[in-house]
């Protein structure tokens, strides 16, 4: 029961606690303006394919709970959502009900809320080392997943008091896994983001696609300072709070590896969603600015969906796309920070 109340607190530290760090960097993006856009926005098509699936529109509504029975709810409203919209999603780690079969419920609700939608399991890599692919079939059977997350979040687990500080073995296992599944493979990170010389590493090892989870978002440093009650495990939750790649380079980078990129990491709107497609992403998830709008309620989820959805037609309108995919050959200003660190790119 330790992972399971472990995710109840980082539920509700996510909720009322101030965990976002660092900068995205979407703010130094800015797409070229086209004042003769000669397309009809209302007929912009905001449909993408990814992993060979279709999808209504390139919004990821990423990994956020799951494994307490008060996530149950959040998971339900969030997989409505998803079928509704025709989104991908994602769940939060599988761990604790791998460990404890009666948290599975927090999780198959998923599935029984969306029959239809691209699901995404999720296991930590720590646990696909030592647990082996059993536990990553299971997880992907749980909720009758399309693909699986493989999570990496070592600064989580180097600031958690219950933190696994050993990742030796971690790309031989996945690599195992990939060559002996018979689904896609995603490997994110969770706050830090994926270099290119990373982003090289796990696709080589045969993961499908890469979610970057970059700095500017959630930061898991910060969660687990709240969580922890030793001063000097305190401090360096708050030193590293905003450690890591920005998202906006992060998503720049992976793409240039050669596989589909998905967006995550402090993404605010749709107008973000699109600066990220326009750098190399095929989807642009959100976790933190769904979660509250899901805690309110199915409605204000809805509300909050159909404004990233809305942001998005209108950046393809502006920027003369008549679908997502055409951002990608929209130019852009980048600036600032983001601009100096992508100077650095081979």
């Amino acid at each position: 029961m330790i992972t399971s109340s472990r995710k109840k607190e980082h539920l509700d530290i996510c909720c009322n606690e101030n965990i976002v760090a660092g900068r995205a960097g979407f703010d130094d993006v800015r797409l070229v303006h086209n004042a003769l856009p000669e397309c009809n926005m209302d007929a912009v098509d905001l449909g993408v394919r990814f992993l060979d699936h279709q999808l209504k529109a390139p919004v990821f509504i990423a990994a956020m709970t799951g494994g307490h029975p008060d996530t149950k709810q959040v998971n339900a409203t969030l997989a409505t959502a998803a079928e509704e919209f025709g989104l991908a999603m994602g769940v939060g780690s599988q761990r604790a009900a791998l460990e404890n079969p009666e948290m599975e419920d927090s999780f198959t609700i998923v599935r029984e809320r969306a029959p239809h939608a691209f699901l995404c399991g999720n296991l930590g890599i720590i646990q696909l080392r030592d647990k082996g692919a059993e536990w990553a079939d299971k997880a992907v059977e749980m909720i009758d997943a399309q693909a699986l997350c493989i999570h990496l979040n070592p600064l989580q687990e180097a600031i958690q008091p219950e933190g696994d500080h050993d990742s030796a073995g971690c790309l031989d296992a996945l690599r195992e896994l990939c060559s002996s599944c018979r689904y896609p493979v995603i490997v994110k990170e969770t706050g830090c983001g994926i270099s290119r010389e990373c982003a090289r590493q796990v696709l080589a090892a045969g993961a499908s696609a890469i979610d970057v989870g970059g700095l500017g978002g959630t930061s898991w440093a910060a969660v687990e300072q709240f969580r922890a009650e030793n001063p000097m495990q305190q401090a360096l939750g708050l030193h590293f709070a905003d450690w890591g790649i920005p998202t906006a380079v992060s998503v720049s980078e992976a793409s240039r590896a050669g596989g589909p990129v998905i967006a995550t990491g402090g993404l605010n709107s749709g107008t973000d969603i699109a600066k990220a497609i326009a750098l190399g992403a095929s989807l642009g998830g959100m976790a933190l600015a769904l979660l509250q709008p899901a805690m309110d309620g199915y409605e204000s989820l809805c509300d909050k969906i159909h404004q990233i959805q809305t942001e998005i037609r209108v950046s393809c309108y502006l920027t003369g796309s008549r679908n997502p995919s055409e951002l990608k050959n929209v130019r852009k200003y980048i600036t600032g920070i983001t601009g100096e660190m992508l100077q650095y790119e081979e």
